[in-house]
C-alpha cells in the first residue's frame, strides 16, 4: 500500500457543527494512521483549539497545522506539554487594525497570542474562542506580532465579509472568510498549503501521495496543492470547484467514506 500524506480541516470535516466527533470519523482517523498514513490535522484553530482535537483522535506524534498555516506543531508526548512549536509566522497586526476600525458596527477583534490567549476587542459570543480571552483597549491590541487575527460580526453574515473583505484593502495579507460572518487574517503567502508543503517535503512524500480535505474558503489552497483535494459535500461552490472530487456532508461522515477508501 502507497503511504500517503492525509492532511484533515477540523471544524466541519473532522469535527461535526455542533462540535462532536463522530464515532465513525475516529475509527476512520485510527485505522488510516494504523495503515501507515501519515495524519496531519490542518486548521484555522489555534494550539489551544487544537490539541484536545488531536488527543481525542489519538493523535500524539506527527505533525500539525495551526493558525491557517501560521504555526507548525511537531507533536510529542516526551515532551511536558506534549508539542514543540515547529515553524511560526507572525505580522505586525497595526495596519489591519486601522482598517477594521469601525469597519462593521458591531465588529469584534480578536489578536491570537500563540498558545496562550486571545487579546479581543469586545466579549465574544460564547464559545467560539477556545482558551482563555483578555479584553484590551483597541491600541493594546497591536502591541506585539501576531500569527491570526479574526474579524468577527455576531449580527451580519458570510456574504457580508467576504463583500467587506474585498473594500478593505488587505494588501499583503492572506485572509479567508467562514460560514459566518468570520474572517481571519494571517501574514501573506501563509495557507494551509504552505506549512503543509514544508512538512510535505520535510517527509520526503511526493506531491501525489497527499490527500487534503476540507470544507470552507481557508481550505481552498490547500485542496488545490494537494494531489488529490476532497471538498466535504456542504462546501460552498467555490470551495468544490477547486477540489478534485466531493465527498458527502460532515453530517453523514463524509471524511469517514475518504479514510475508509484508503485501507
Amino acid at each position: 500500500m502507497t503511504k500517503l500524506l492525509v492532511a484533515l480541516d477540523i471544524d466541519g470535516t473532522t469535527i461535526h457543527h455542533d462540535g462532536h466527533l463522530s464515532d465513525r470519523v475516529r475509527a476512520a482517523v485510527q485505522a488510516a494512521r494504523d495503515a501507515g498514513h501519515q495524519i496531519v490535522i490542518a486548521t484555522g484553530r489555534s494550539v489551544l483549539g487544537t490539541l484536545p482535537v488531536c488527543a481525542e483522535l489519538g493523535l500524539t506524534d506527527g505533525y500539525a497545522v495551526c493558525s491557517n498555516g501560521a504555526v507548525t506543531l511537531a507533536l510529542d508526548p516526551t515532551v511536558p506539554q506534549g508539542y514543540r512549536i515547529e515553524d511560526v509566522v507572525t505580522f505586525d497586526p497595526r495596519p489591519v487594525l486601522a482598517r477594521l476600525r469601525n469597519a462593521w458596527d458591531d465588529g469584534l477583534v480578536a489578536v491570537e497570542v500563540l498558545g496562550s490567549h486571545y487579546k479581543i476587542s469586545a466579549p465574544f459570543p460564547e464559545g467560539e474562542l477556545p482558551g482563555p480571552t483578555e479584553v484590551v483597549s483597541w491600541e493594546e491590541l497591536g502591541t506585539e506580532p501576531t500569527t491570526r487575527l479574526t474579524f468577527r460580526s455576531p449580527t451580519g453574515t458570510a456574504d457580508d465579509f467576504v463583500e467587506l473583505a474585498e473594500g478593505l484593502g488587505l494588501h499583503g495579507m492572506n485572509y479567508a472568510v467562514g460560514f459566518t460572518a468570520w474572517m481571519d487574517i494571517n501574514p501573506d503567502g501563509i495557507s494551509k498549503a504552505s506549512a503543509l508543503e514544508q512538512i510535505r517535503a520535510r517527509l520526503g512524500v511526493p506531491i501525489e501521495n497527499v490527500v487534503a480535505v476540507g470544507d470552507h474558503r481557508n481550505d481552498v489552497q490547500m485542496l488545490q496543492w494537494a494531489g488529490r483535494g476532497v471538498a466535504m459535500g456542504q462546501a460552498p461552490e467555490e470551495v468544490k470547484a477547486v477540489a478534485d472530487e466531493v465527498t458527502a456532508p460532515v453530517e453523514e461522515d463524509g471524511l469517514a467514506l475518504v479514510l475508509e477508501g484508503l485501507v
